[in-house]
């Protein structure tokens, strides 16, 4: 095994960090890739480090705008609008293509390096793992989500896969799938985490499983989703989610937030770390025109009106008695900003955010409803309420929500309790006159398949308000409004509302200027 690496291109797979230094030392500017341990600190450039929350979340129903009286960014306003981003900030379209086909192009140069190795099966798979995610995560950017009805019709994104090697046509969404999918098979055989040596920021087993779960959803493979799900989980899954009861007892967002990201919490499979300004934008006067404000949070999201309680004081939930911010920016803190300073007399650097990006919690969620989607209920219900007992008191809690009083109790699902509940709750209008015609329940139009009306949807419903709640901040719920068709709109003060509907060909973000101007494809918008 023996392979060059040019330096310049070390730096294009970094971005804006240098963490193999051995590299610099290189009397010939090349990295010699000829034993284990340099093939394995390779790798860690592989690893996206621009993350898509900032412009999921925006584009989200997590927001709305408070008005012209605050402040909002330049991208922000693009975003919120669903306009095409020029700007060319860690979070706008342009670094994030560029990155993820940096770091692909980083573990072509490896898998290159690697070839039929036996002793490096484990790098591989990491390899693998890290090329497949890079593309699903720009997929899901600039792709519309996966329709196998029009899968030969969305365009997808090229898909290199060997280094140096460019691909010019973008293929279609069906082909993208097909090499996500391709990846993640012939890697997961090949898992081995004896190289990693700090499994969390790596495609651990546990991780590349949880991945494979995600992905399958979202392929619509439901049986796999549930079987890598499973192997995500082990057989305690109880005794594997998040402690969210110990979190009350903290003193506050940054204690609470450095317990959520810890390395020992059981509940979470692996970390990136990105550059991103999403972590500022939860809370700071300088973003909050498009935030989550009070009104989403009482109507839609932590104090909506649930099973398990509502508004602030009658509510099981733990995580809506641990809300921080004022009315028109209010956040859970689970992904604050933490800062690189690069100039000490300027105090000026690079701002980061650490997300995990697979928990255990997200992963049961995952598997519940691959098994809503195959008519298992019992099943689903049974994952529904193994997250219920770890995200809500088992208590009574007393108070009072819009000057009414109420008493709540943690639930115990059934099918029936389920049905009930749903069908009695309010659909939201696609445009709300009024904050109080806002819901957590919106109607559903799924893309490339078929949600039954009654138990199937109902359970659904659900589940999707669940992964609401559990990927806040984090950019998930926009790939679940583009899955499932949900149609809503952005408010604008002194404006009519904008309007999103299911299909619409404006979930698929425009590609960057200077990509177009390449010569590749834009995605339609008519």
């Amino acid at each position: 095994m023996k392979k060059y690496i040019a330096l310049s291109f070390i730096a294009l797979g970094l971005g804006l960090t240098s963490c193999n230094d051995y590299l610099d030392k290189l009397p010939d500017d090349r990295a010699e890739l000829n034993s284990q341990d340099k093939v394995t600190k390779f790798l860690v450039s592989a690893y996206v480090n621009h993350l898509p929350d900032f412009l999921f979340e925006i584009s989200s129903d997590n927001v709305l705008d408070n008005g012209a009286t605050y402040t909002a960014q330049p991208n922000q306003d693009k975003i919120y609008r669903w306009q095409n981003v020029e700007t060319e900030g860690n979070d706008d379209p342009r670094s994030l293509w560029n990155n993820g086909y940096a770091s692909a192009a980083v573990a072509n140069e490896a898998l290159a390096a690697i070839g039929n190795d036996a002793s490096l099966r484990g790098q591989r798979a990491e390899a693998l793992l890290c090329r497949a995610y890079a593309m699903f995560q720009t997929a899901n950017i600039f792709c519309m989500a996966y329709d196998p009805q029009k899968a030969d019709e969305y365009l997808g994104i090229p898909y290199p896969k060997e280094p140096g090697v460019s691909v010019e046509e973008r293929g279609t969404l069906r082909q993208t799938y097909e090499n996500i999918n391709a990846d993640i098979e012939e890697a997961l055989p090949l898992l081995d985490d004896n190289h990693l040596k700090v499994p969390k920021y790596h495609f651990n087993t546990k991780a590349a499983y949880a991945f494979a779960a995600r992905f399958n959803l979202f392929y619509h493979n439901y049986d796999k989703a549930i079987e890598y799900a499973t192997r995500a989980l082990g057989n305690n899954v109880a005794g594997v989610l998040r402690n969210i009861a110990s979190y009350m007892d903290l003193a506050g967002v940054d204690d609470i937030c450095n317990n959520y990201m810890r390395s020992s919490e059981p509940a979470n499979l692996m970390f990136l770390n990105g550059y991103s300004i999403a972590g500022r934008a939860i809370y700071a006067t300088t973003y909050r025109r498009y935030c989550q404000a009070r009104a989403i949070v009482s109507y839609e999201t932590f104090w909506a009106d649930m099973p398990w309680g509502l508004g602030s004081s009658p509510n099981t939930l733990w995580m809506s008695h641990m809300l921080y911010g004022t009315n028109y920016g209010i956040y859970y803190p689970k992904q604050i900003e933490q800062f690189e300073i690069t100039d000490q007399v300027n105090q000026t650097g690079y701002p980061h955010i650490v997300e995990c990006i697979f928990t255990t919690d997200e992963t049961l969620l995952v598997r519940a409803e691959a098994y809503a989607l195959k008519g298992e209920f019992d099943k689903a219900v049974a994952d529904m309420n193994l997250w219920v007992g770890n995200h809500c008191e088992n208590a009574t809690r007393t108070g009072t929500f819009n000057g009414k009083s109420y008493t709540s109790n943690r639930p115990t699902f059934t099918v029936e309790n389920i049905n009930e509940f749903v069908e009695a709750a309010p659909t939201m209008p696609v445009v709300p006159e009024k904050d109080t015609d806002r819901s957590w329940k919106k109607a559903i139009a799924p893309q490339g398949f078929t949600v039954a009306k009654g138990t199937q949807e109902n359970i659904i419903q659900l589940i999707l308000h669940m992964r609401r709640i559990e990927t806040i901040h984090q950019g998930m719920r926009w790939l679940d409004i583009k899955r499932y068709g949900i149609s809503f709109s952005h408010n604008i003060v002194g404006e009519d509302a904008i309007v999103f509907k299911a299909g619409d060909l404006r979930g698929a973000i425009q590609l960057p200027t200077d990509v177009l101007d390449a010569g590749l494809p834009a995605n339609p918008r008519d």
